[in-house]
C-alpha cells in the first residue's frame, strides 16, 4: 500500500513539472522525480510478487489438505501434480517452486516471472536515471 501511494506521489510530482511555474532547475527535478517514479513502482511490484509467494508459503500446513501446498495443487492437471513432494519457496528472485519425487520441478505461479523482470527492469531505469542526474550535475559544474 505504502509503495502504491509512493507510485502515485511521484506520479504528480514528475507531472507538476510540466506545467507552467515549474521549479527551477527542471531538467533536474524531472530527472529526481521520475527516479523516485521508477522507484517506488520497482518496490510496489516487488511488494505484490512477495506478498503472493508469502501467501503461497503460508497456506502450507495450515489446516485439512494443505500439503503438499496448495498452490502446487490447484488449476494444475492431475499428470503434472502426480508425485508431488514438497515445494521451495524464493523472496529473492521471487519463485513458488513445486518438487516431484523424481526431482522435477514446475512453476506454481507462472506470474512471478514477469513480476520479476518488471521489479528488475524498474528498479535498474531508476538507478540508471538517478546516475544520469549526477552526471548532468557533474558536466553542468565543469
Amino acid at each position: 500500500m505504502v509503495s502504491a501511494i509512493g507510485v502515485l506521489i511521484s506520479v504528480a510530482r514528475a507531472a507538476a513539472t510540466a506545467l507552467p511555474g515549474r521549479p527551477q532547475p527542471w531538467p533536474d527535478h524531472l530527472l529526481r522525480r521520475t527516479a523516485a517514479l521508477f522507484g517506488w513502482a520497482a518496490g510496489a511490484v516487488y511488494a505484490l510478487g512477495l506478498a503472493g509467494v508469502a501467501w503461497s508459503e503460508s497456506e502450507v500446513g495450515d489446516g485439512a489438505d494443505s500439503t503438499p501446498a496448495p498452490a502446487c495443487r490447484m488449476g494444475f492437471d492431475p499428470e503434472t501434480i502426480r508425485g508431488l513432494t514438497h515445494h521451495h519457496a524464493s523472496y529473492f528472485p521471487l519463485r513458488f517452486d513445486c518438487v516431484r519425487e523424481d526431482g522435477t520441478v514446475y512453476a506454481s505461479d507462472p506470474d512471478l516471472v514477469w513480476m520479476n523482470w518488471t521489479w528488475a527492469a524498474l528498479a535498474l531505469t531508476a538507478a540508471l536515471l538517478f546516475l544520469g542526474r549526477r552526471y548532468r550535475t557533474e558536466l553542468r559544474a565543469r
